[in-house]
């Protein structure tokens, strides 16, 4: 992992959609260390492990086998030591109850997957350097909310 990069981590089961993902974060201007989990019972257990590099935003998709983003974000929220991680909910669902649902569990940003490259890369690139103004001037994250599609 690189020294004051980003740790970012993606829950997502699609495996075009964590390659789409590297791939545009290969290409964003701030410093990121990018790991993947495929389901919500391995992002769970990645979380719990003992002495791991908390992400500083989790990207999280709504469904999932296994363990839904919902279920996960619920259970993250509810957990001392990560309840303060930035969630940003990348889904291909565009509804409205969830979009509300993930804001009053606790998600900071909703983002709606998008079908272009370009368009990722963007969205992508916005969440990043946001986050990164406030990783490092000390902002209060609990402000950080954001909705992207």
């Amino acid at each position: 992992m690189q020294k004051n990069a980003l740790h970012i981590l993606l829950a997502d089961d699609d495996e075009d959609d964590r390659l789409f993902f590297k791939d545009a974060f290969e290409e964003v201007r701030v410093q990121t260390d990018v790991t993947f989990v495929h389901d919500g019972l391995q992002l769970m257990e990645h979380l719990k492990t003992p002495d791991i590099k908390i992400p500083d935003i989790l990207f999280l998709d709504l469904n999932m086998p296994k363990k839904t983003g919902k279920e996960c974000l619920k259970e993250i929220k509810k957990t001392e030591h990560l309840k303060n991680i930035i969630i940003a909910i990348y889904s291909t669902s565009s509804s409205e109850e969830d979009i509300e649902d993930t804001f009053i569990e606790g998600a900071n940003i909703y983002i709606k997957k998008p079908s272009d490259f370009s368009t990722l890369k963007k969205i992508i690139n916005e969440v990043v350097t946001l986050n990164w103004h406030y990783h490092t001037s000390g902002l209060n994250r609990d402000n950080f909310l954001l909705r992207l599609k």
